[in-house]
């Protein structure tokens, strides 16, 4: 295996770590969790150092990797037989806030597609192939995931 220098470790951090943090955190839904994910994902990239055909190669890669992470937490025992904390996160746009909270209610198939479409700006037929879902799977998952999201917005509730 050979080595990575410092700089090529830094340089793929400072690229990937920004989305590799939004995408565990809109999936976990906690601080602690998704920081926990964040460390696997940059662990197993330099046990793996796999190497990229172009820089979209890597982005799909750190995504994939980390919905992979998210996943382990979720079927984790310990996972299971605990009841999370509520966090409270402060933003500095109170209709930034709102938004997320609205997000948090949605489930994490439907968080996902909403995350990698509006805010990685990918494609449908990108998150197909990153999700290995058929492409017409998530357009629906998105028309739902709208709807959902005007519903609990209309109605102000965050329980719904």
């Amino acid at each position: 295996m050979p080595d990575i220098s410092k700089a090529a470790i830094d340089e793929i951090i400072d690229t990937y770590s920004d989305t590799v943090y939004k995408v565990a955190y809109s999936q976990i839904k906690n601080r602690s969790d998704a920081e926990d994910v964040f460390q696997n994902v940059f662990l197993k990239y330099l046990k793996k150092q796999p190497d990229f055909i172009n820089q979209q190669h890597a982005k799909a890669w750190f995504i994939r990797v980390t919905i992979n992470c998210c996943k382990d937490i979720w079927k984790s025992s310990w996972n299971r037989r605990t009841q999370p904390l509520e966090e409270n996160l402060v933003s500095d746009v109170k209709e930034e806030n709102t938004l997320d909270e609205f997000l948090t209610k949605l489930s994490p198939k439907y968080r996902i597609v909403i995350h990698l479409f509006y805010y990685e700006e990918m494609s449908i037929s990108e998150i197909s192939k990153l999700l290995r879902r058929k492409e017409s799977t998530v357009k629906m998952q998105l028309t739902r995931a709208r709807r959902m999201l005007k519903v609990y917005m209309e109605s102000g509730e965050e329980n719904v």
